[in-house]
């Protein structure tokens, strides 16, 4: 053997070999238990804001083959007003939604008033308009969380009604206004749902040079 292919070889067996295996195991571990997802845009304000990093539970669920969306085993699925983590199904890109319609639902919007199975949802003001958006509580049976909506409306502020299929999810950004979800591109299959963001890990500004939000680092999502 050759001083060039028995140092290539202990090259391998040295350092590649153990970077190779960490990076596997590591790599499932976020693809199947425990991942995180940058939010780039203010889909899901005044909640969740552009430059934050949130903890995904994968397992919350599921347990899936790593790499894939193959289910090994299932324990439970996502309930009304979860914030999951999805492929959308218009072009495949990792989105972070709240899960407004379970399978069965009836879910309809008129004037951003929710209405889930003939039942109006609660709002309750926490925020003065100011010309741009109205943040509100919104409650529905039982579990609240805040939206932030256009006063003057838009094309999305009226929906349906519509009836949730079976291993299927409607899903909506708290951002209403300005959210592109359910409204656009129809249910959510059960399979292209990855796991429940619950936390955010960290958050920059993007509009002040990416300086921290310290206020918001490690705050549970509701």
């Amino acid at each position: 053997m050759s001083k060039f292919r028995t140092a290539a070889r202990n090259f391998w067996i040295d350092w590649m070999r153990p970077l190779f295996v960490t990076a596997m195991v590591l790599g499932s571990f976020r693809s199947a238990i425990a991942d995180w997802n940058d939010v780039p845009s203010g889909s899901m304000r005044p909640t969740v804001l552009e430059g934050e990093r949130v903890f995904v539970n994968r397992a919350a669920y599921d347990l899936k083959v790593p790499f894939t969306t193959w289910r090994l085993a299932q324990w439970s699925d996502p309930s009304r007003g979860d914030i999951v983590v999805l492929y959308s199904p218009h072009d495949g890109n990792r989105l972070l939604k709240r899960v407004v319609g379970v399978p069965g639902d009836r879910i309809e919007m008129k004037d951003n008033q929710l209405i889930v199975n003939g039942t109006n949802a609660l709002y309750r003001n926490t925020a003065t308009p100011d010309g741009d958006f109205a943040v509100l509580r919104e409650t529905v049976f039982n579990r609240a969380h805040l939206v932030e909506v256009a006063p003057k409306g838009t094309a999305a502020s009226t929906f349906g009604p519509v009836v949730v299929p079976p291993l299927s999810y409607l899903v909506m950004g708290d951002n209403r206004d300005n959210s592109f979800d359910s409204r656009f591109f129809g249910f959510v299959p059960r399979s292209e749902i990855l796991g429940r963001a619950t936390r955010i890990v960290a958050s920059v500004d993007p509009a002040r040079s990416f300086r921290p939000r310290f206020g918001r680092f490690m705050k549970s999502l509701e």
